[in-house]
């Protein structure tokens, strides 16, 4: 097997690790936090989002966000360049720079805020600042990722030997 094609796998590998992560959590992390009543909601958010930060996610995070431009240009002269260079700009785009500009910011004002000294009124109001908003661009990370991770399995399917001679040897 070709360094070229590893690369793909594993850039396909990350890109669906991120897009299964995102989704998960929209599809039901969210609205199991949503049930909880604020102190509640904002203490676990808290957690999550502190857990979040580790290894595995962040070899993933970044991962992803390196392989991609690096599988794209790797595969500069195929036919499946610009499904690469697509998933590159979706991932780049909708992932990346939405968390990196929107959530992680929520994030860290989330952590400022004392859960221990807190009203039931300023429990409430801050999530009302942070849960809609936080969603609604997780949403936006989750589609951008399910895109980016559509077009590099196109990628895989036209790279492969046999696609490859029925769609670009006519």
């Amino acid at each position: 097997m070709r360094a070229s094609n590893i690369l793909l796998i594993i850039t396909a590998t990350t890109t669906a690790l991120m897009a299964g992560l995102f989704f998960s959590y929209s599809i039901s992390v969210s609205l199991g936090l949503g049930k909880l009543n604020d102190k509640e909601f904002l203490n676990a958010m808290q957690n999550i989002n502190r857990e979040i930060q580790n290894i595995p996610f962040f070899i993933c995070f970044f991962g992803t966000l390196i392989m991609l431009p690096i599988t794209s240009f790797v595969h500069y002269k195929q036919p499946w360049f610009l499904l690469l260079l697509t998933a590159t700009l979706f991932y780049s785009l909708g992932v990346f720079a939405v968390t990196a500009f929107v959530n992680v910011p929520l994030n860290n004002k989330l952590e400022l805020f004392d859960l221990t000294n807190t009203t039931n009124a300023s429990a409430k109001q801050m999530r009302n600042i942070f849960e809609d908003r936080w969603n609604f661009w997780n949403n936006i990370r989750s589609l951008s990722s399910l895109c980016s991770l559509f077009f590099v399995i196109l990628a895989c399917v036209y790279n492969s030997p046999k696609t490859r001679k029925i769609a670009f040897d006519r």
